[in-house]
C-alpha cells in the first residue's frame, strides 16, 4: 500500500486539476506528466526510497499514476455530466457535425452523426450515457497512462542527475 499511495495521491490530484476549466486543455501534456514525475518524488520522501531510480520503477509508477488519474477523471466527468446534463461533447457537437459533413463520407458520416446525436440526447435527457462513459474511460486510460509514464521517466532522469551532483 505504501508503494501505491504516491500514485494514488498524484493521480487524484491530476484528475481534479484536469477538470478545472483552463487547466483542462493542458491536462495531457502538462498536468498528467507532472503528476507522473511528482509520484517518484513523493515515493522518495514517503518511503525513503533509494537513488538511482530504475527505469522499471519509473514506468511502474507512471503507469499506476495514469491509471488512477484516468479512473478519477472519468468518474468526475461522469458525475459532473450527471448533475449538469451537459459536457464538452455536447458543447462541441455542432462543430463536429459540420466537420463530418464536410468530409463527405457518405453512409459512414450519417451513421456517426446519428450515434453522436443519440449519445447527446441521452446525456441531455438522463445525464448519463454508457457509450460516452466507456469511450471517455478508454480514451483517458490510453492518454493518461502514456503521458504519466513519460513524466515519470523524465523525472527519473532529473532526479538521478540531481543525485549524481550531490
Amino acid at each position: 500500500m505504501k508503494n501505491i499511495l504516491p500514485s494514488f495521491v498524484c493521480g487524484f490530484a491530476a484528475s481534479v486539476l484536469t477538470t478545472i476549466p483552463g487547466l483542462k486543455e493542458f491536462g495531457c501534456c502538462l498536468v498528467i506528466p507532472l503528476a507522473g514525475g511528482f509520484t517518484l518524488f513523493l515515493d522518495l520522501k514517503m518511503n525513503n526510497s533509494s537513488l538511482p531510480i530504475q527505469v522499471k520503477k519509473a514506468i511502474w509508477f507512471g503507469f499506476l499514476t495514469g491509471i488512477f488519474a484516468a479512473l478519477f477523471s472519468t468518474s468526475l466527468d461522469i458525475f459532473i455530466t450527471a448533475i449538469t446534463r451537459t459536457n464538452d461533447f455536447i458543447e462541441t457537437l455542432p462543430q463536429s457535425e459540420q466537420i463530418i459533413q464536410e468530409m463527405n463520407l457518405g453512409n459512414l458520416a450519417e451513421e456517426s452523426l446519428k450515434l453522436m446525436k443519440g449519445v447527446a440526447n441521452e446525456i441531455k435527457r438522463t445525464g448519463f450515457s454508457v457509450f460516452y462513459s466507456v469511450i471517455i474511460l478508454f480514451s483517458n486510460l490510453i492518454i493518461d497512462v502514456i503521458f504519466a509514464i513519460l513524466g515519470a521517466v523524465m523525472a527519473k532522469i532529473f532526479l538521478n542527475k540531481k543525485a549524481e551532483r550531490i
